[in-house]
């Protein structure tokens, strides 16, 4: 809010409408008052900050391009998928904003609580099952409106394509918490659903599915305790903050995977320049003169960079270098 600095005149004029009564003091501490004032409503309690579901988007926006690549390879044809809102309503809520007939697929994340559920709209659950068994170029309204349930065998394929789009959930999830996903149910009536009370309240995510110029949704209902054992990870200055100290064991846990990294050594003798013909001249027994004496210390090059000055032997028959002196990766200027 942009704030106004007031001259010392106009100060005057406004302590003198006070005092005349021309400024009605009550009117305008009641303005105040009421102004702070906001409604709440305790059938809808929100949980999560926006700091919170800030870096939940962030997870989901991940998730929604590995979906879209995923259901591109399954499907061979061009699909994108967009996250189109993210709220915070109560189960019911949920239940009553899909379809009666539908996909659901309930599932589990461990070690986390709960159970969350997605649920795919009948539209593009026909347009899976067309694309995999073959298009019949049949209208999906039509299609939608004759279809009340899901033969074995359509439910078989459609199972697959959800337990695909669980490892896509694990994989957006891993830098926060590794979990395991695992399919507990398939239900294609909402209201038949068990899995919560109906006032527990809920992260609904939203997805938008383009495909073939049509217009799906894709819906994820996780219920607040599958974050409660997550929430310090949630925050963005555990993700962004890098000024606290790190602990001993984190530090040996560094150390020990850095000491199994190999690098590339290789120690050189020294370098020469021919021309084209003095190269395809070269028989066996030629002498290459190069740019060192054979009494200066070598070089040894690690990952591309000087670090030691070392001299050439043999140890057991083979050939080894010591090492002399440490020149600190710098360039060699000598």
């Amino acid at each position: 809010m942009s704030q106004q600095v007031l001259s010392q005149q106009e100060i005057d004029e406004l302590l003198d409408a006070m005092d005349n009564g021309e400024l009605d003091t009550e009117e305008l501490s009641e303005e105040v008052a009421v102004s702070k004032i906001k409604p709440y409503d305790f059938r809808r309690p929100v949980r999560l900050s926006k700091e919170y579901l800030s870096t939940i988007t962030m997870v989901f926006e991940d998730y929604s391009k590995l979906v879209s690549n995923l259901l591109s390879t399954q499907l061979r044809k061009p699909i994108d998928v967009k996250i189109a809102a993210i709220e915070q309503v109560s189960f019911d809520e949920f239940v009553h904003s899909v379809p009666t007939f539908t996909l659901m697929g309930v599932f589990q994340s461990t070690p986390l609580k709960g159970y969350q559920i997605i649920e795919i709209n009948p539209q593009f659950s026909l347009q899976i099952l067309e694309l995999l068994c073959g298009y019949t170029g049949v209208s999906l309204e039509d299609a939608t409106g004759n279809k009340s349930s899901f033969t074995d065998i359509e439910m078989s394929i459609l199972e697959g394509v959800l337990s695909s789009l669980m490892r896509s959930f694990e994989t957006a999830w891993k830098d926060i918490k590794e979990i395991e996903t695992e399919i507990v149910d398939t239900e294609t009536k909402p209201q038949m659903l068990q899995a919560m009370s109906p006032n527990e309240p809920v992260i609904l995510v939203t997805f938008a599915v383009t495909i073939e110029n049509q217009r799906t949704y894709i819906n994820m209902c996780i219920p607040y305790i599958f974050f409660e054992d997550i929430l310090d990870k949630l925050s963005f200055k555990n993700w962004f903050h890098s000024g606290k100290e790190s602990d001993s064991s984190e530090r040996g846990q560094i150390a020990s995977n850095l000491n199994q990294v190999a690098v590339e050594v290789e120690v050189v003798l020294g370098e020469s320049q021919m021309t084209v013909s003095d190269f395809l001249g070269m028989e066996v027994g030629d002498i290459i003169q190069l740019d060192d004496k054979t009494s200066k210390p070598l070089t040894m090059y690690v990952e591309d960079k000087p670090y030691f000055k070392v001299k050439p032997g043999k140890i057991d028959n083979k050939l080894a270098v010591e090492i002399l002196t440490f020149t600190g990766g710098e360039s060699d200027n000598e």
